[in-house]
């Protein structure tokens, strides 16, 4: 059953709060928890909503706007591990079936393909006319095929949504960040809708009716008055530093919000308050940045809880701090069945009863059907381990991202180590990382040999960069992690949106990802692991697949906002390039080359 975590934002309406909350919790399909943010009201709210055990209240000093409210609220909802994030104005009031259609459209739409981004309501207003305040922008050419999967399911494409009654993927929310909460009182809702959704879907599901009981029926440019400073500066900063519009995108909107904004003055009774608020709002918005949302927040008195989004850089991460030592820990480990049963058992007893310091428990994921032999082995592992497996089994084979991804929801530890199922684990390998997690890391990796048919025919050794600003720093050029190595913080990994389906990059996505939202890194230089390379190594890192993949990555990169132009260009011409090359070349290159460095070109 899909996860929906409700969050209503309110501010000083007692009266219609009471009311907006009775009608969410008697939806058909029940929230499985409702946040309430309250923007510091002063009309007996707070006292109303004290003692309430249905609720889970984030009370804010002073009134932070929608913008402050939901990327609080937003943040609060993440630590409830929902599938889905409802966000409403305290003033909507959704019919008994409104969420019920968004998970329906969630769920059913276009099977296959990634989850909707987000999904909107139907909004009207109390005499049942649709409210021209929350009408979703239409994407600009969609086609054809995007908006017959949208009918299919009963909804239209859209660009952009309001905030009034709208439904947010978790998984996208987590890779794309929170609303900026500097985005008092206007434009939040438009900036925070595009960034999710760019690149993606989103769409207008017109079966999920909520009423909006603002005071007066009218849309977005009735005159503003003082607030149109807000427009203005918020207009501003979204074209010149929001990713959520593409460049031919944000000269579309930019020519219809100048279209709007020459009607509003023309419109209002009061020109010269417009005119001023325009001359300061343009100063403002390319004079200044907005303020981090951590900021923001913590003026107010609140700060994010953990496995939420760093909003200084709008990306997820969990807070990072020292755990206990002798923290018990899961080994994840994923096989499929191209793998031989000799591979696996050698892999898993070097890394469980061959350990120094043992995982407190072993989560195989088996990726599909897999042969008799190596079904036969995997029971022989679960029945003679030291420690208790867990075993997911996959009817179907999804590739290593969505099979780990499986592993981490079935892990019962924060700290996760990973093996593949055809290396060794050194005897010490636990006992040398653990440590380092516990002191206060997110991902631990180390060095590794690379064997041939044996741990001891070794034929070459990858030392990965140890320190952590170099890190930081080569991570947007090549991965500097080795991943069968790797130990991590759980709530990073899924902080960070998970693995996703990227093939054969699953990892160095997620990995950036981690790093540029401001996981803390470590790497052992020393070879902790035996890498299997054996026959065809060579031919398994080109071709025209891992250049498709390659390409993938670094456009994916590029729309994170984790590379420059310039770098996406660079990266796909030697990283891509070195995917072409005849086998023998690319042997010599990578042996020379990349096994043992521990740094890469500024840029």
């Amino acid at each position: 059953m899909t996860r929906v975590v409700a969050v209503v934002v309110t501010w000083n309406r007692r009266a219609l709060l009471a009311e907006s909350l009775a009608a969410v919790l008697g939806q058909t399909h029940a929230p499985s928890a409702v946040v309430v943010v309250d923007n510091a009201s002063t009309d007996g709210t707070a006292e109303d909503l004290v003692g309430r055990a249905d609720l889970d209240v984030v009370a804010l000093e002073r009134n932070t706007g929608g913008a402050g409210g939901f990327a609080a609220g937003i943040a609060q909802a993440l630590t409830h591990d929902p599938d889905l994030v409802w966000l409403l104005d305290d003033d909507t009031v959704p019919t008994d079936t409104a969420l019920a259609e968004l998970v329906r459209v969630h769920r059913d739409h276009d099977p296959g393909a990634p989850r909707p981004a987000v999904l909107a309501s139907r909004v009207v207003w109390t005499d049942g006319r649709d409210h021209p305040m929350n009408t979703p922008r239409p994407q600009p050419g969609a086609s054809r095929a995007v908006r017959a999967a949208a009918a299919a399911v009963g909804a239209v494409p859209v660009r952009s949504a309001s905030f009034v009654s709208l439904a947010c993927d978790v998984g996208v929310v987590r890779e794309r960040g929170l609303p900026v909460a500097d985005y008092f009182l206007w434009n939040d809702d438009f900036e925070y809708s595009t960034r999710l959704v760019r690149g993606g879907v989103g769409l207008y599901v017109p079966t999920s009716l909520v009423v909006h009981k603002t005071r007066v029926f009218g849309a977005t440019d009735a005159d503003p008055g003082e607030r149109f400073f807000f427009e203005v500066r918020n207009k501003v900063w979204l074209f010149s530093r929001s990713r959520g519009l593409a460049p031919a995108e944000k000269a579309l909107y930019g020519a219809s919000t100048l279209r709007r904004w020459a009607r509003t003055v023309a419109r209002s009774q009061d020109r010269p308050t417009l005119l001023r608020g325009l001359a300061r709002g343009l100063r403002a918005g390319l004079t200044l940045a907005p303020r981090p949302t951590a900021t923001v927040l913590q003026e107010a008195g609140w700060e994010a809880p953990a496995d939420t989004t760093d909003p200084a850089t709008g990306l997820a991460v969990p807070t990072a701090g020292a755990l206990q030592p002798g923290q018990p820990f899961a080994l994840l480990l994923s096989t499929y069945g191209g793998d031989r049963a000799d591979y696996l058992r050698l892999a898993f007893t070097s890394s469980v009863h061959d350990q120094t310091r043992r995982p407190a428990q072993v989560v195989l994921v088996q990726d599909g059907p897999v042969p008799d032999e190596l079904a036969a082995e995997i029971a022989h592992l679960r029945a003679t381990s030291p420690v208790p497996v867990t075993h997911v089994d996959l009817s179907d084979n999804l590739g290593l991202g969505p099979a780990l991804d499986a592993g981490l929801q079935a892990s019962e530890h924060e700290v996760v180590a990973r093996m593949d199922a055809d290396d060794v684990s050194t005897p010490d390998r636990f006992e040398r990382q653990l440590p380092l997690i516990e002191g206060g890391a997110d991902i631990v990796g180390s060095g590794l040999w690379e064997f041939g048919t044996d741990p001891s025919d070794v034929v070459g050794r990858r030392t990965p960069p140890t320190d952590p600003d170099e890190i930081r720093r080569v991570i947007r050029f090549r991965d500097p992690f080795n991943h069968p190595t790797v130990v991590y913080r759980r709530s990073a990994v899924l902080a960070a949106g998970g693995y996703t389906d990227m093939a054969l990059m699953e990892d160095y996505l997620l990995f950036t990802r981690m790093v540029a939202a401001g996981a803390v890194p470590a790497n052992l230089a020393d070879p902790l692991v035996h890498y299997r390379v054996g026959a065809g190594a060579y031919a398994r890192r080109g071709g025209w697949a891992l250049l498709r993949s390659e390409v993938a990555l670094q456009r994916r990169l590029r729309a994170l906002g984790l590379t420059s132009r310039a770098q996406l260009v660079r990266n796909v011409v030697v990283r891509g390039g070195y995917r072409l090359v005849p086998e023998t070349v690319r042997k010599v290159a990578y042996r020379r080359l990349l096994a043992n460095r521990t740094g890469s070109p500024r840029g």
